[in-house]
């Protein structure tokens, strides 16, 4: 296919998008959205990605000459959440993706249909995220996320009581139940290394009240073997194919 900059034929008054690019292509209706939701087509210079919006004699309709439609995917997205911000798919903007993404993922509106947030930060944490609407993650991410390591630094202030370390490790009880072994480790004199599976972020603050200690800053740098890896707060990537948790 060779797509063009201009129509040969002006739409018909109130014609649907999908339904002139359809024809234009050629192509099937279904790939027609695909090209618009991708962002190759654009109204009088703007860009389109609504494919039932309809268009008039008056405008024109062009197509990027170097739209090539990818592989539909589903989309699973790796978010920094800068503390005190609450997460939500809102925030999974184009401006705001990483610009060093290799995941080679044409952004599409379809991408955003049914997101779920995974294993969810308490608001006044920060570090990584997880959205996704792919079937094996969701499952990944619900049904194993008791045998999935994360790994969380945590900013606290307070004298530990003794032998506070260990009980960090194992040994603690909440709502009379014994919390899963741990993996706690100072990593200066205000800041802990955890390592958990089992434990939600938001019972960190509690376990560190626990031994005398106040959290004041909770930051999660990986989730299973998925990491930050550089990706600046408040922006994000695609998970590639391949790369697994």
């Amino acid at each position: 296919m060779e797509p063009s900059t201009a129509p040969t034929q002006a739409p018909e008054e109130g014609q649907r998008l999908a339904k002139w690019v359809a024809a234009r292509v050629p192509c099937s209706r279904r790939e027609a959205e695909q090209y618009i939701t991708e962002g190759w087509v654009r109204v009088d210079g703007q860009l389109a990605d609504a494919p039932q919006m309809r268009v008039s004699e008056s405008q024109r309709v062009t197509i990027d000459p170097k739209a090539r439609l990818q592989a539909p995917v589903s989309a699973t997205y790796l978010f920094h959440k800068p503390a005190g911000v609450l997460a939500t798919p809102d925030l999974l903007v184009p401006a705001h993706r990483y610009k060093d993404d290799v995941s080679g993922i044409r952004p599409n509106r379809t991408h955003q249909v049914g997101l779920q947030m995974l294993m969810p930060l308490p608001k006044p944490a920060s570090g990584l995220c997880i959205f996704s609407q792919d079937a094996r993650v969701l499952r990944k991410l619900t049904e194993d996320a008791a045998f999935i390591e994360q790994e969380l630094i945590a900013e606290v202030q307070g004298k530990i009581v003794e032998g506070g370390l260990a009980r960090l490790c194992h040994g603690l009880q909440r709502q009379g139940r014994p919390l899963p072994p741990a993996r706690v480790s100072w990593q200066s004199e205000t800041r802990l290394r955890f390592a958990v599976k089992g434990i939600a972020p938001d019972a960190i603050e509690w376990m560190c009240a626990q031994v005398g200690l106040e959290l004041l800053a909770l930051r999660r740098l990986r989730i299973g073997r998925m990491a930050m890896a550089g990706l600046p707060a408040g922006q994000w990537r695609y998970l590639p194919a391949g790369e697994r948790f």
